[in-house]
């Protein structure tokens, strides 16, 4: 049985509108690099673009894309109700439900993504620390750790096939 390889239009719209934020995979690549450099000397940006492109054809992650950038705008546009409005719009720091969005994400590869997930939060380089700079006028509750959470799920599966290679080494 032959496999297919084109991408769903859920695939297709989720890295859309990555792209239509500012966000390309590049960015996210980079993020994996952040996290995964010191512990392997020979990893290249090309592997960090490889796992994340393999994390964006999940369709939990599609589909966790697609839900925060759509709150994200509609914040943005001030369209959704008192209190959520504010509440996303100033991305409150007991609103978790964000988080939780990106959870899903981190869970697709495993638990070793929850610490790298924690981590690059907390430091938020490269493209987050632009993603969370409010001052642009721009609504990235939701994408930040969305974003985040590709890195670490990316991170994650970099760690699991190095690891997997070896055991065929042995």
């Amino acid at each position: 049985m032959e496999k297919d390889t084109r991408q769903s239009q859920l695939e297709l719209k989720a890295r859309e509108w990555l792209t239509e934020r500012g966000v390309t995979l590049d960015d996210i690549a980079e993020l994996v690099y952040y996290l995964q450099a010191k512990y392997h000397d020979d990893l290249s940006m090309e592997d960090c673009r490889h796992n994340v492109d393999r994390v964006l054809t999940k369709r939990e992650v599609q589909n966790a894309i697609l839900t925060g950038i759509q709150l994200d705008k509609l914040a943005e546009q001030k369209q959704l109700d008192f209190p959520l409005q504010q509440t996303i719009e100033t991305d409150e720091s007991l609103y978790g439900v964000d988080e939780i969005i990106a959870l899903s994400i981190v869970n697709v590869y495993g638990s070793i993504g929850f610490t790298n997930y924690g981590y690059i939060d907390k430091q938020k380089p490269g493209i987050l620390e632009h993603l969370n700079d409010k001052s642009t006028g721009e609504c990235h509750t939701f994408l930040d750790d969305i974003v985040g959470a590709i890195a670490a799920a990316a991170s994650s599966r970099l760690a699991h096939g190095v690891r997997d290679a070896e055991k065929l080494d042995d």
